[in-house]
This record gives C-alpha cells, sequence and structure tokens, in this order.
C-alpha cells in the first residue's frame, strides 16, 4: 500500500516518501519501525486536499519508494543503506520526505544531504533535546541524535523548538551553541527572515505534541503543543526553500486507536506541500 496520492512511478517525481523502519536503540518503548507502514494504512482516512494550505497533494509530484529494507539492530549497516538510498535520490535532485522510525534514523539522512548541500539549516521540532553526549554507554541513540548532528552541521545552524524535556547539561548546551527555543512553538518567529533565502531541513519528533493529542509514541511527555499549534507553526514555514524533512517517533501499537497514525499521516500531507515548490 502506498501513501494517499502517490504517482505510480519515481521517474517525474520531485518529492520521494521513504521509509526507514528502525527503532533499534528505542529505550523506553519499541515499535516505531512499524509506523511507515501504518501511516500508509491511515492516510486513506484522510483527503489529499489541505485547507490549511489550500494546496491538494494530487497536485504534487510525489512518489511512495516504500521502506527501505534494515537489520533491525545494526545501525551502521542502516546507515549506510540510508546513504546508499539516498544519495542516488539526491543526485536525481529529489527532495526526500522520510518516515521513521526512532529519531536515531535522521543522522544518516543529514549526513547525506551534507554532501550534496554545504550549508543548510536545520529546524529541529520535539519534546526532548536530544543532546545527551551518550546514553546508556552509546554514541548512537535516539537520545544523543542532535548531539551527533551537531558534529555533521554546525550547531548554530541548528534551530531547535518546544523542547519541555532533557537533562541540565542538555539544556546548558542547547543554550550555548544551537538557536534554541524550548516549550512553545509559536513564541517567536523572528527566525524566519533568517531562513529566507537558505536551504532548510526540517526533523519532526512527533512527541512535541501533547499525549492527549498523540499518545502513540515510545516516550509521552506531558505538557506538548497542540495540533492545531504544531500546524499554525508549519503554515508559517511556508516560503521557506525545504529541501527534506523527516517525521519519526510514531509507535502504532501504543495508540490501538488509530488516532496516533491518522494525526502523523496529517503532518506527512501537510510536509509533502511544504516541501513542494
Amino acid at each position: 500500500m502506498k501513501f494517499i496520492g502517490s504517482k505510480e512511478n519515481i521517474e517525474n517525481c520531485d518529492i520521494v516518501l521513504v521509509g526507514l523502519p528502525f527503532d533499534g536503540t528505542s529505550s523506553f518503548k519499541s515499535g516505531s519501525r512499524f509506523a511507515p507502514n501504518s501511516v500508509r494504512i491511515y492516510s486513506d482516512v484522510l483527503e489529499t486536499y489541505s485547507p490549511v494550505f489550500d494546496k491538494d497533494i494530487e497536485n504534487v509530484n510525489f512518489y511512495d519508494y516504500g521502506d527501505i529494507c534494515i537489520t533491525v539492530n545494526n545501525f551502521q549497516k542502516f546507515s549506510q543503506q540510508v546513504h546508499n538510498t539516498y544519495s542516488e535520490l539526491l543526485k536525481q535532485s529529489k527532495r526526500i520526505l522520510s518516515v521513521g522510525g526512532e529519531h536515531l534514523v535522521t543522522l544518516p539522512v543529514v549526513s547525506a544531504y551534507k554532501e550534496f548541500f554545504e550549508n543548510f539549516k536545520l529546524i529541529h521540532i520535539d519534546a526532548h533535546a536530544d543532546l545527551r553526549d551518550n546514553y546508556l554507554d552509546e554514541k548512537f541513540s535516539h537520545a544523543t541524535v542532535m548531539r551527533r548532528i551537531s558534529e555533521v552541521i554546525k550547531p548554530e545552524d541548528i534551530y531547535q523548538f518546544g523542547m519541555r524535556s532533557g537533562t541540565k547539561d542538555e539544556f546548558v548546551f542547547a543554550k550555548n551553541n544551537t538557536k534554541f527555543q524550548p516549550f512553545h512553538l509559536n513564541d517567536n518567529l523572528n527566525f524566519i527572515d533568517e531562513l529566507k533565502g537558505k536551504k532548510v531541513y526540517i526533523t519532526i519528533d512527533l512527541d512535541i505534541l501533547d499525549p492527549s493529542v498523540f499518545p502513540g509514541t515510545g516516550t509521552p511527555e506531558p505538557g506538548g503543543v497542540s495540533f492545531k499549534e504544531l500546524e499554525n507553526f508549519l503554515k508559517k514555514l511556508y516560503n521557506l526553500d525545504i529541501i527534506g524533512a523527516d517525521v519519526v517517533e510514531l509507535l502504532p501499537d501504543n495508540d490501538t486507536s488509530g488516532i496516533s497514525s491518522v494525526v502523523a499521516a496529517k503532518v506527512i500531507r501537510e510536509l509533502l506541500i511544504l516541501i513542494n515548490k
């Protein structure tokens, strides 16, 4: 099954949707590897038309590539598979929307993008800072992903929004190194002027949403934003040059109602419109 609105062939498509079903470092609840398939199924609940953007993904040339076949717990092998696939797609000037999987999947994606875009900015939307230097004696973890990314691109090119959880060291690192706006999404939008004319990548950890809106995640964190707040934030990004994005940390089995999967699918629909240029 493909995501709603997907074209039949990749050749004439500008955007490629890729599933990254990896959750090898999930530390509380695992199962986000089942998310790509779940959002495809639940996308059928949605209309292709977005009233917020007044756009229809039927008019977006995107192709659902399916999932990268991976070894579930081997991050090095997974990273190589991402590099090989994404390098080939980026050589063809495709813009890629990735569906995780846990948040660590963003690291090899950003590393591949770095080879094609020397200077780009990264917008990170998340409940957690993900800036630990190691977690459970692991350098590569969903809890360290942004710290590792800050070693791939300059930390001052990382714009972090909405964080409401982390260690004191993480918050100090963020305040001293990244463009850091914790707790809220829409308080200060001056950053948009900074990003105009720049290449921008977006990573969204869906636990930015309050658990009352989105219970289907491995590390739910009370005090999150509403779906409308997230939607309004994304709307502000419409005129930016977005070269790619990812949506991570849906854990479908943690919400058997399917509501979280529908929410994730709707975020993906809006991102397809944002990326389409």
